[in-house]
């Protein structure tokens, strides 16, 4: 019998893990309900399987991949499914969040009876002919999820306890989101003050490499911008409330939010950053 798994949602990331497992044997199960047209048309081109509750409970493994601010909601939802079913499946938890929501989300879980495996995803979906993204796996059943490599997932285990895997997850984002957040600050600040094509300039004569990153990274930002915001916040709790770097990246959630308003109302300030990232004159 082929392994089953279930992976919720079918989002972009969710979407293309699946058809990688599907494509490797795996019978892969996911949610549609309340989702769009559009979403269940993605899911069924890659390959998944429309399922209620009560069977995703019944699955071998269970992968949570949703927006962080969604996270505790889904595990509650599945783990009365898992206590009414009865059933003992594994319930990997691949979210951007902090460690004490991670370890709240551990405990709702292993409350029905299920195994949990605390997990943080590197790098973009996956596409043919690329092995990424990474799938950083904590916690004491990491083995009892080692078949996800052989269907095709790019497994690594981090040495530690439920936690460690949303530390390295949460520590790598806050870099390299927090570069994103910090040149969006400063190419809408440059803009707005005339300054912007002399930033860019400067940055192509002395930070070259820096300024490869910002091109590619300002475009890729918008359209998941409003997605970052709940991520940014999940840092800020895994940094402290008294950490005085909290502040920081409270701001940059602020930030991603009015970028993602700004999408989808008068776009001025996202013109602003593709006309940055694409080398075009700036216009104040």
């Amino acid at each position: 019998m082929p392994t089953t798994i279930a992976v919720l949602a079918p989002g972009a990331m969710g979407s293309a893990v699946a058809q990688r497992l599907t494509e490797h044997g795996a019978r892969v199960l996911t949610s549609l309900a309340g989702r769009s047209a559009a979403t269940a048309q993605r899911a069924t081109a890659t390959g998944m399987i429309a399922a209620d509750d009560t069977e995703i409970a019944g699955a071998d493994i269970i992968l949570s991949i949703v927006p962080p601010g969604e996270a505790l909601a889904l595990a509650e939802r599945l783990a009365a499914a898992i206590t009414r079913q009865q059933t003992t499946p594994i319930f990997v938890d691949c979210n951007a969040i902090s460690v004490e929501t991670v370890r709240k989300v551990e405990e709702i879980v292993e409350s029905s009876g299920a195994r949990f495996v605390d997990a943080g995803i590197i790098g973009f979906p996956p596409r043919p002919g690329h092995p990424g993204p990474s799938f950083f796996v904590s916690g004491e059943h990491t083995g009892d999820v080692a078949v996800l490599e052989e269907l095709g997932l790019d497994l690594r285990v981090v040495e530690g306890p439920v936690g460690a895997a949303s530390a390295l997850k949460m520590s790598y984002a806050g870099i390299n989101k927090g570069v994103t957040a910090v040149a969006a600050a400063m190419v809408l600040a440059a803009t707005r003050a005339g300054a912007a094509d002399a930033l860019r300039e400067e940055l192509a004569r002395s930070q070259p490499q820096l300024l490869a990153k910002i091109d590619g990274a300002l475009p890729d930002m918008v359209p998941k911008a409003y997605r970052w915001v709940a991520e940014m916040r999940e840092i800020a709790a895994f940094l402290g409330p008294d950490h005085p770097a909290n502040l920081v990246y409270e701001g940059f959630a602020r930030l991603f939010e009015h970028i993602a308003a700004d999408e989808r109302g008068a776009r001025t300030e996202v013109a602003q950053l593709t006309a940055f990232a694409e080398g075009v004159k700036a216009k104040g």
